[in-house]
């Protein structure tokens, strides 16, 4: 007796989904999340009800499953080897946490923010704006902190100067989005590597092929149309300096910190090893040059070790806030820890629940086949992750679910075709995180929309960064311009 005759699966075990079929759990999710966002939760939708819609959505693909002959033990494994794949990724995301509370608390973001604000010049306004927005979203890892704080300021600045809020704006927008892509910091910048599973460092490096041609792009524009409007006025930032200096105690030693945290990372460092090293570091700026936020921290009147310790370990892990006399400055100056990277990290679990259902019932590998069929080339399964990501955008109404949700889809149809990784993750960020804000009722767009007073429709021309992005994925596609390959 043949001892695997008996295991050897049925024909109906094997059974192929339709491609409708396989598409099924991924409208339903669309439409569930399309309800969720836009009539009921809007911005705190990131909170914990699109998590649970992800977990919903699985549910139907589970059905889908169950009616296919699909186990529940196979979907479980499924669930457990992609929560295991993003566990790397995970950990990044606490210790970016960890970072950005430290950098606040040692000075080097009121640093950067200092030395930044002093580059705004009357004739070079937009692009110094951009260029601003840029170098705070950068330290930041958020175009949203970036374009409520500093964004407001300078449109304040702009409309004084006689300048178009909507010019204004999209250099506060390019400029913000350009910083949220290329910042390590930033939870989008962790999240697309995460779903397409490319190493963190790898896919910025990676990104810069075509996110620096278009931040060039970018400021050319704003350079030609500053040479052709007429700017009144000098723009007064003596208030914001001020109010950073009586705060923090500034100083360009503080840039040797992230200047050290870019060296590791050039020399191909391991990411938590570069982040933990960048963390150490503030933390020990902290204590030696702003001894004072740790008492403030602390809720102590003596500065000793207890002092120092409880400072930096609140900074490390819950939320933290300096206050300056500047109330524009006072929500910039703040950070969530390790803490406040957990919504992206329940969004991250939640996706893979959805993924490895999706994957075990067999749909992603339908989806996947289909695809290539379609796009048949390089560039048209590169033109079909760009569509998928503006479709999301679109009708789920969440930059997150934009990167999400085509991750998973798209992740074995880039495998099949032999390309790296980061090809997905790039094409993610390019088409995914920077269109959101184009879009007047996705999150992104409505939360830019009523921060900076300006209507998506009067910002959209001059976020040239924001629409250029999947242009410029395209055509680095189409051209086959260092298209990344798989390692044999």
């Amino acid at each position: 007796m043949n001892p695997n005759k008996s295991q050897k699966p049925t024909k109906s075990e094997f059974k192929e989904l339709s491609i409708y079929t396989a598409l099924l759990p991924v409208f339903a999710l669309i439409l569930m999340l399309f309800y969720n966002v836009f009539f009921v939760f809007g911005d705190d939708a990131l909170s914990g009800s699109n998590q649970f819609i992800l977990i919903l959505g699985a549910a139907v693909a589970a059905i889908v499953g169950f009616i296919n002959k699909t186990s529940y033990q196979k979907m479980l494994e499924e669930v457990s080897q992609n929560l295991k794949s993003t566990s790397g990724a995970l950990l990044i995301l606490l210790m970016v946490g960890a970072l950005s509370g430290t950098w606040l608390v040692s000075g080097i973001i009121p640093t950067m923010i200092y030395y930044g604000l002093q580059l705004l010049n009357p004739t070079f306004f937009l692009v110094a704006s951009v260029l601003i927005c840029a170098i705070i979203s950068i330290a930041t890892g958020s175009s949203w902190t970036t374009s409520a704080t500093v964004g407001i300021a300078l449109i304040g600045i702009g409309d004084t100067l006689g300048i178009s809020l909507g010019m204004t704006a999209g250099a506060v927008l390019s400029g913000s989005y350009f910083g949220d892509k290329m910042s390590p910091l930033s939870d989008t910048t962790n999240l697309a590597p995460a779903m397409a599973g490319a190493e963190l460092f790898d896919h910025i490096k990676y990104m810069a092929i075509t996110t620096v041609p278009t931040f060039v792009i970018t400021l050319f524009l704003f350079l030609i149309i500053g040479f052709n409007i007429e700017i009144d006025g000098t723009p007064d930032i003596s208030n914001k300096l001020e109010a950073i200096d009586q705060a923090f105690n500034i100083s360009p030693w503080l840039l040797l910190v992230p200047i050290m945290v870019v060296v590791l990372i050039v020399k191909k460092t391991p990411p938590l090893v570069a982040l933990l090293t960048g963390t150490l570091l503030a933390a020990l700026a902290s204590i030696l040059a702003q001894p004072q936020i740790l008492m403030s921290i602390a809720e102590s009147e003596t500065f000793n070790f207890e002092t120092a310790y409880k400072g930096v370990m609140q900074s490390i892990t819950v939320d933290t806030a300096v206050e300056t006399s500047s109330i524009e400055l006072n929500d910039l100056f703040s950070a969530g820890g390790m803490k406040g990277m957990m919504d992206t990290i329940w969004l991250i679990i939640c996706a893979m629940v959805f993924g490895g259902v999706m994957d075990a019932i067999g749909a992603l590998s339908k989806i996947s086949k289909v695809l290539l069929a379609l796009g048949s080339s390089t560039f048209g399964l590169f033109a079909s992750t760009v569509a998928s990501c503006l479709a999301l955008n679109v009708t789920a109404s969440d930059q997150y679910l934009a990167l999400v949700v085509p991750g998973k889809m798209f992740k074995k149809a880039y495998q099949d075709k032999g390309l790296a990784p980061e090809n997905l993750s790039r094409t993610l960020e390019d088409s995914g995180t920077v269109t959101s804000v184009l879009v007047p009722w996705n999150t992104c767009g409505a939360y830019q929309s009523s921060v900076l007073g300006v209507h998506v429709a009067d910002y959209f021309i001059y976020a040239f960064f924001n629409w250029i992005s999947p242009f410029m994925t395209l055509l680095v596609a189409g051209l086959s311009l260092k298209i990344k390959q798989l390692k044999s």
